[in-house]
């Protein structure tokens, strides 16, 4: 395998590439190689988006990271359809990422629960067709993160300008890397095929609803930090209820275990390193190959950023008690819907009779 096949793997496969290697030598170099790679990411994310940050404004550095996100996923996946329709789909997402969290957070909490309807399970239907690459988390993400760090007037004008250059961007790494796939369906099948009754289809109403009501929830008893909520409905509701449960086990806790560690981290450096706690989270997230310790990590970014408007105290309380409580309603919601279609597939089952 050589360098840049080596750069391209994931976590998982490095380690993994690391612990079938018998070779003492080969084996250092893997370990060299690995370390460079999460080094190197980190690098270029803390680039990007400190260059969003220079031209855009740092209230768009969060332009940066979804245009980063949706970057490091498009180079890699594709749509399940023909390249150049593919292109149809960067644009439909961008453009609900650019124009559906500001108007929710202009009008009232029903409204807005409409809006995040919408676009939602748009962004499901055009991102998500295929559910191995597991694109819905990158789009969703990355909608949830604009509508929490709103911002209107000339930042506004600033932050569709950057997401227009980041969308021409992933539109061009997406050509270059995915134009030899051979897909024969269009743009126009995702839609054709959309069956209620498919478990995918089913999955995207779900995801929908689960996270859109729980920002409504927050929305009407006037909770900050909704979006926090709607990340952990979203990372916890999975295509299958059996891995719901699971991810819910793991969401929780280590929201929890994340929580104490950036206390310690924050109470134990000096002031002047705090803004750095975030950075450290993600060379923490670059090392980690399992959802439990990427979650642990996650936790420090957000963390740092919300300590400095809540305090340290508020911050935590406010994630644990969004994370729990997405952990749990998920799990609950989905339940709920499962039971709804049995109801309905016994009535249907009568009706033949």
């Amino acid at each position: 395998m050589t360098f840049y096949q080596e750069l391209q793997l994931s976590s998982t496969g490095s380690k993994q590439l690391i612990r079938n290697t018998t070779d003492k030598k080969e084996k250092r170099r893997h370990i060299l190689i690995y370390n460079f790679k999460v080094y190197l990411v980190m690098a270029f994310c803390f680039a990007v988006v400190t260059l969003y940050s220079m031209i855009f404004g740092s209230d768009n550095s969060v332009a940066g990271v979804v245009f980063l996100l949706a970057l490091l996923v498009l180079r890699q996946a594709d749509f399940g359809i023909r390249t150049h329709h593919g292109l149809l789909c960067i644009l439909g997402i961008f453009t609900i990422l650019i124009v559906g969290p500001r108007v929710s957070n202009m009008v009232s909490p029903w409204p807005a629960f409409a809006i995040n309807l919408c676009c939602i399970f748009v962004l499901m239907v055009l991102g998500c067709h295929n559910v191995i690459m597991y694109n819905h988390s990158t789009f969703v993400l990355g909608y949830l993160l604009l509508q929490g760090y709103d911002v209107s007037g000339r930042s506004y004008y600033l932050r569709v300008i950057g997401l227009l250059i980041g969308m021409l961007i992933c539109m061009a790494v997406f050509y270059k890397n995915q134009h030899n796939r051979p897909y024969r369906r269009h743009f126009l099948d995702i839609f054709r095929e959309f069956n209620i009754r498919s478990a995918r289809n089913w999955w995207y109403i779900k995801l929908t609803l689960v996270v859109s009501t729980a920002l409504l929830i927050f929305s009407l008893l006037e909770l900050p930090r909704a979006m926090w909520a709607g990340i952990a409905c979203m990372s916890v509701c999975l295509p299958f209820s059996s891995d719901i449960i699971e991810r819910a086990k793991k969401r929780g806790p280590y929201n929890i275990a994340g929580c104490l560690i950036f206390i310690v981290l924050y109470y134990a450096l000096p002031a002047e390193l705090h803004p750095y706690i975030g950075i450290i989270g993600g060379i923490g997230v670059g090392y980690s190959a399992g959802y439990a310790w990427q979650t642990v990590f996650n936790t420090f970014g957000a963390l740092s950023i919300a300590a400095g408007l809540f305090g340290v105290a508020g911050a935590v309380a406010l994630r644990i008690g969004a994370n729990v409580f997405g952990s749990i309603y998920t799990v609950l919601f989905d339940k709920a819907m499962n039971k709804i279609v049995q109801l309905v597939d016994s009535r249907e089952c009568r009706k033949t009779v």
